[in-house]
């Protein structure tokens, strides 16, 4: 078979750059298998194409997590993610002689000669960005201010990298308990950032705010770098504001998410749900305790109004958790003992209808992921009564199913047992993963009680 030709070697260099690296590592595993001239080829151009990327990681780790979306949603300055391998091809072939050094095992900060080298390649990479930006960045058609502002940001962010590689290696304890001499290290890094380029300062922290993944983290940084940033007063008129105003604003799209939560949706709401809550509940709390927030400042009323309106619209859905938990378990008035009657699961009645149990469903959801958040948000008693009460409430009903059962007085025990399942699942929303674990333990006792039965009957007949 024939060798690829210098078009079709082209035409794949340009595939291959737009491959992400876990589609890249499986397609290399993939045409490693295959036979032909042609294969060994496309092998070869996956293997320098591998090393390159490990080599771009490398080089370009301050700045690397900025050429894609924060995972959180947040708002932060990033960089479109077909600009990297144009940039890294463009600054790297300055002196391709340096590159093999950033093939040494070692970690960069125990290797000077590592670290200068990417370090030059990052000096380089912002030169290009101002000598080559159409080549760089393509305006493609799109908003040519936008496209602007983004190659000056880009330019400065890598003035500013080396810098962040270093300071970046502090990063772990500045977000936990930073020593003295590590919080004075970061307040230089902050003033001699602002010296090297304008807004240094923020330019510096948008660049840390990259590698948090966790973005209300971020405020621990803000405060840090200066003994006064810790009060709203003075926090809010300075340039370091932005990172505040981001959080609280991804706070009310996420109060404003959680409210629209409705039964009946075609994805499970569960996993979104509760991120939702406890991202919210997490960075309000990170306020309280990070920042001394004006009661009657801007960002203290903001705080105040997202947990008042999660307060709300959390309490006023869970309020109806009894009557929903009531039609997902009928029951009806049996005698005792003359007049007297008693509630018990109607166990004739059909199925609760999909509506229900998806209400259910939701609400109990909603009540499980509060379990660690509903003190920030002020709803601690309301969910503490209902969990209780829901536990109860399953226990009780559950105990008379069995009962039931166990009697043979059930019309149809496996749909009385199935009922039993939905019920300990319900449950387990809401972690009462004891309760639930009782309930499943007895059902299980109940059920092969049961079959033993419906064996020995016909034997009997």
């Amino acid at each position: 078979m024939a060798e690829l030709s210098v078009a079709q070697r082209a035409v794949l260099a340009q595939m291959l750059e737009r491959v992400p690296d876990r589609v890249l590592n499986t397609l290399s595993l993939a045409v490693a298998q295959m036979p032909g001239e042609r294969a060994a080829a496309l092998s070869i151009m996956l293997a320098d194409e591998t090393i390159d990327r490990r080599r771009r990681a490398i080089a370009f780790a301050p700045l690397l997590p900025m050429f894609q979306r924060r995972p959180d949603g947040v708002e932060a300055l990033t960089f479109p993610s077909g600009v990297l391998p144009r940039l890294w091809k463009a600054a790297s072939s300055k002196e391709p002689e340096l590159l093999m050094e950033l093939d040494d095992y070692r970690p960069i900060e125990e290797n000077p000669k590592m670290r200068a080298v990417a370090d030059r390649i990052c000096v380089a990479a912002a030169a290009a960005v101002r000598d080559l930006p159409d080549l760089v960045w393509p305006s493609n058609g799109g908003d040519e201010t936008v496209r602007t502002r983004g190659l000056d940001e880009l330019a400065l962010c890598f003035d500013l990298a080396a810098m962040a590689r270093r300071g970046l290696l502090n990063l772990p304890d500045l977000i936990l308990r930073p020593t003295g001499d590590q919080l004075a290290e970061l307040r230089l890094l902050i003033r001699d950032s602002a010296e090297i380029t304008a807004d240094g300062g923020p330019r510096m922290l948008e660049i840390m705010f990259a590698h948090l993944g966790d973005a209300s983290l971020i405020l621990r940084l803000v405060v840090h770098s200066s003994k006064a940033s810790a009060k709203e007063a003075l926090l809010s008129e300075s340039e370091m504001a932005v990172f505040v105003n981001r959080l609280i604003a991804e706070v009310e799209a996420r109060v404003t998410r959680i409210a629209s939560y409705k039964p009946g949706a075609k994805a499970d709401p569960g996993p979104g749900l509760r991120a939702d809550i406890a991202w919210c509940a997490e960075t309000l709390g990170e306020l309280d305790i990070t920042l001394r927030l004006d009661p009657e400042g801007a960002w203290g009323k903001q705080a105040r109004e997202a947990r008042e309106r999660i307060n709300k619209s959390l309490s006023g859905t869970l309020r109806s958790l009894d009557k929903t938990m009531d039609r997902l378990m009928p029951s009806k008035a049996v005698k005792t003992a003359g007049r007297m009657t008693k509630q018990a699961p109607d166990l004739d009645a059909d199925a609760p209808p999909l509506e229900t149990v998806e209400t259910a469903v939701l609400q109990l959801t909603l009540l499980g992921a509060l379990r660690t958040a509903a003190q920030v948000f002020g709803c601690e008693t309301l969910r503490s009564q209902l969990v209780q009460s829901v536990t109860e409430k399953i226990t009780n009903w559950v105990d008379m199913v069995i009962e039931a059962v166990n009697a043979g007085e059930a019309p149809d025990q496996r749909k009385s047992l199935a009922m039993v399942e939905t019920l300990a699942k319900c449950l387990l929303l809401i972690e009462a993963t004891d309760a639930a674990r009782t309930v499943r333990r007895r059902a299980g006792a109940a059920g092969a009680r049961a079959s033993l039965e419906e064996e020995r009957s016909p034997r009997a007949a």
